[in-house]
């Protein structure tokens, strides 16, 4: 049996998947993998593409009657969050130094997209910091975002991934960090990428599955130099140091199993953001995995 799977090209999901994308875990179902950002995986898990998925946990609500959340694989964690971005003070502008979070107020900010779990960060965030609406969403890819800040297309700019260690390359600041917010709010940690499965493949199957990413992670952590080749073939513009932090930020103990906190975080980012009509609300069974 070949599984059809969709995940980033980014470190994390690269060292996650090394072991069995390249055939070294026991027992595992053999991968065709697809590298796509997470956007373009929210919409194939829309249209019910391919067998598992690397998607965001914000997506899930519109998914999970056709796909099953796997306990593992995916990216939760401390100190970890989305990042709202500026220019340096005095090129961004007075209300940014003055006001701090309210100067976005009527603002163009730039977001990845508006099914991803920085977006519905963000939003519970203004809502609490943000004394008026925020002005216009862009969507844009997220590599495109920093230089839009740096440039003034926009006024700030929601960032993802290694961003967080790099916007200071683009004459950027720091002007919250969502993910502060949201542990400092909830002692949850922060739910970002989740890993699905199509329900119809079985709960067997699904069980192997949930079991082959596991030891898979687990194989990356016992040999990392193993997944090294894989990690910098597909982070080809990313500093090898960059890499590292983003693996090891990432890729952490919920990487292996969600657990009471995991599933507590998940279910309270998807309850408050279908309270606050961003999301369909969570059936009482969605997240269960089998």
């Amino acid at each position: 049996m070949t599984l059809q799977i969709a995940y980033s090209p980014c470190p994390n999901d690269t060292f996650v998947f090394d072991a069995w994308a390249h055939g070294r875990v026991p027992g595992a179902p053999a991968l065709d993998v697809t590298f796509a950002d997470i956007d373009i995986t929210n919409g194939m898990a829309e249209r019910g593409e391919f067998d598992v998925l690397k998607v965001s946990y914000a997506v899930l609500p519109w998914v999970l009657d056709e796909y099953a959340l796997l306990p593992c694989g995916g990216a939760l964690g401390r100190g970890c969050g989305p990042l709202v971005l500026t220019r340096e003070p005095g090129a961004g502008g007075p209300a940014f130094r003055t006001e701090g979070p309210g100067g976005l107020t009527g603002k163009t900010i730039a977001v990845p997209s508006e099914r991803s779990t920085a977006y519905l960060l963000f939003r519970q965030w203004a809502a609490d910091v943000v004394p008026g609406e925020v002005g216009e969403v862009v969507v844009m890819p997220f590599h495109e975002i920093m230089p839009a800040v740096r440039d003034g297309v926009v006024d700030a700019g929601l960032v993802i991934h290694e961003a967080r260690f790099t916007y200071q390359r683009y004459g950027l600041h720091c002007l919250a960090d969502m993910g502060e917010h949201w542990e400092s709010t909830t002692r949850l940690p922060i739910p970002l990428g989740a890993i699905i499965a199509k329900r119809s493949l079985g709960a067997e199957t699904l069980k192997l599955l949930a079991d082959s990413a596991r030891t898979s992670v687990r194989m990356a952590w016992d040999d990392p130099e193993a997944s090294r080749p894989y990690v910098l073939e597909h982070a080809q513009e990313m500093d090898p140091a960059v890499a590292d932090q983003h693996i090891g930020l990432y890729v952490n103990e919920f990487t292996a199993d969600l657990g009471d906190a995991g599933y507590a975080a998940v279910r309270g980012l998807l309850t408050r953001a279908a309270a606050e009509g961003l999301v369909p609300p969570l059936g009482r069974d969605a997240l269960s995995f089998v």
